[in-house]
Formats: structure tokens, C-alpha cells, sequence
């Protein structure tokens, strides 16, 4: 019950701070029948797209995760570096991709497994001619608020308000899902090593993070057909619930079956 209360609490304060900590309130228009309709299912959306902002807001000002940040904080000896994950995605899947969704979704899992591949000090061709057909593809004009750091999978503040207003917005949530899934799969294949570089804040901002992108997502399936099967892949890992480094990695070894499944919808299939 105290982890409940603790995600309870942060998740409320989090997506307070990020709305202001204020309310709008509007009028009903003196109107009927499908005029009022109308007005009601504006404001219901007017409503969802508030509060999906305030969780973007949320999110965003969240630290990356230490297997994908630049500053080393995982280091692999001479000696690990000789042994080389059997796990990552093989770049040809990116020709499986079919739709745009599917496109988004390939881009943000493989752009995580390039990070990986160079940390071993395997060759990252590959997976770079790929990534950049798939930006060609893809075509959203979002991409150029991030032109520098090149990191689709850790979508910043900046690419989410560039996507919505490109008419993208959907994507943002399947390129953080597909990003998160694919890095708590990493993760999972080598709980010691990459768990090494997380302390209990990096450990509950997993568990955050998958609050955060399960409302966004589940506030957004109405809308959005498909964002059904990435809602479903998520479900299982709502299990996940750490505070500590002790809890995630407990709870990583308890889900991977779970982890893995999610993994083979969103990118693999």
C-alpha cells in the first residue's frame, strides 16, 4: 500500500505542477440537440488534450534512463565488451514495417538497440542506413527540433509540441511506449550489469514513466484505433511498480516473459 500512496501522491503533484495548478472552466452554451451535442464532445476532448498535455509536461522533465544517457554511465569492460548481445533487434526488421504507426514505433526501438550496439563496440551500420530510411519514410517534419541530438526515442518537450502541431501527436505516445519497452527488454536480459548504473530515483522513474504513457495512451485509444494494440502490450507491465533498485530488479526478473510479449507486438511482428 506504500508504494501505491507513493505513485498516487508524485503522479498527482507531477501532472498539477506541469497544468499550473489551475482550472479552466467554460460556459455551456444555451443550445440543443446537436448543437449541444457537439459543444459536449468538444469539450470532452478539449478535456482529454488538457490533461494528455499535462502528462507529456510530466514526462518530458523526467531524466533519461542511465542505459541510453551519454555521460557513461554504464561502463562495459574490455572483457564484457567481447561478449555481444544476442538480444538486440537485427536492422532488417525495419523492412517489416509496413505502416506509419509500425514505422514510428521500429524507428524508436532500433534507435535504443544502436545505443546498445555501441556500447559493446559492435558496428552500428547498419542499424544507422536503416534509421535513416525510416526518418525519410516517415516524412514528419517534427524531427527537425531534435536535428542535432538525433534521439527520436528520448522525446523531449520540444518534439512533442513540434508533433502536435504537425497533426502527430499520437505517434509521440507510440515512440515513447516503443522506446520504454525496448529499453526495460535490455534492461531485463542483463539486470546486473545495466542496473548497476540506476539508483532508487532512476528505479521509480521506470515505474513512473509507464503511468504516465498508460493514461496518455488509454485517454487517447477512443481517438485512435491504433494505439489499442499498444495499450494492450503495456497492460502486463503494470506490475511494475518499483521505488528501489532492489524492487525493479525483483520485479524485471518476475515480468520478462511479460516484457519480452510486449516487445514482439510492438516491433517484432
Amino acid at each position: 500500500m506504500k508504494k501505491l500512496s507513493f505513485f498516487a501522491v508524485t503522479f498527482a503533484a507531477f501532472v498539477f505542477a506541469s497544468c499550473g495548478g489551475h482550472k479552466t472552466t467554460q460556459t455551456v452554451p444555451e443550445e440543443s440537440g446537436e448543437e449541444l451535442i457537439a459543444f459536449e464532445q468538444s469539450q470532452i476532448e478539449a478535456s482529454i488534450k488538457l490533461n494528455v498535455d499535462s502528462l507529456a509536461s510530466a514526462f518530458t522533465q523526467m531524466k533519461q534512463l542511465p542505459i541510453t544517457e551519454k555521460n557513461g554511465m554504464v561502463a562495459l569492460t574490455d572483457e564484457e565488451r567481447q561478449v555481444k548481445p544476442n538480444y538486440l533487434m537485427e536492422p532488417a526488421v525495419a523492412e517489416n514495417a509496413a505502416t506509419l504507426a509500425e514505422k514510428y514505433r521500429v524507428l524508436s526501438a532500433m534507435q535504443v538497440d544502436r545505443e546498445i550496439a555501441e556500447l559493446y563496440g559492435m558496428s552500428t551500420k547498419d542499424y544507422e542506413n536503416q534509421i535513416a530510411k525510416l526518418i525519410v519514410d516517415i516524412n514528419d517534419p517534427s524531427f527537425e527540433v531534435i536535428k542535432e541530438s538525433g534521439d527520436i526515442y528520448e522525446a523531449s518537450q520540444d518534439l512533442y509540441k513540434a508533433m502536435d502541431e504537425n497533426g502527430r501527436i499520437n505517434f509521440y505516445w507510440q515512440i515513447v511506449a516503443t522506446s520504454l519497452v525496448e529499453q526495460m527488454y535490455v534492461i531485463s536480459r542483463n539486470s546486473d550489469k545495466f542496473l548497476a548504473a540506476f539508483d532508487d530515483n532512476a528505479a521509480s522513474n521506470v515505474s513512473l514513466r509507464i503511468i504516465l504513457i498508460q493514461d496518455a495512451i488509454e485517454r487517447l485509444t477512443n481517438y485512435d484505433p491504433e494505439l489499442i494494440p499498444v495499450a494492450e502490450a503495456l497492460e502486463p507491465l503494470k506490475v511494475i511498480n518499483a521505488i528501489t533498485v532492489k524492487d525493479l530488479k525483483e520485479q524485471l526478473a518476475e515480468a520478462a516473459p511479460q516484457i519480452e510479449n510486449a516487445r514482439e507486438s510492438l516491433v517484432m511482428e
